[in-house]
């Protein structure tokens, strides 16, 4: 399944507990989104399948900043 780049989440897996207390698996899936980020040092567009909170970190403190922080080969 989908996995986050930078993250490395995924799905989790689990029990849907109905009010009568019957049990079914299920899964949730994380907001895995593919995004285009542009280097602008290199000129050059990079893609990655990211979930929405890396996106919102690259935002928040720039492409490179975070990739080495995540370990992340760009």
């Amino acid at each position: 399944m989908a996995k986050c780049a930078f993250t490395g989440k995924g799905p989790l897996a689990g029990n849907k507990v109905s009010h009568s207390n019957r049990r079914t698996r299920m899964v949730q899936k994380p907001n895995i989104v593919s995004k285009r980020f542009w280097l602008e040092d290199e000129e050059r567009w990079v893609k990655f399948r990211l979930s929405a909170r890396a996106i919102r970190t690259i935002d928040k403190i720039g492409l490179k900043k975070y990739a080495k922080r995540a370990g992340v080969k760009l």
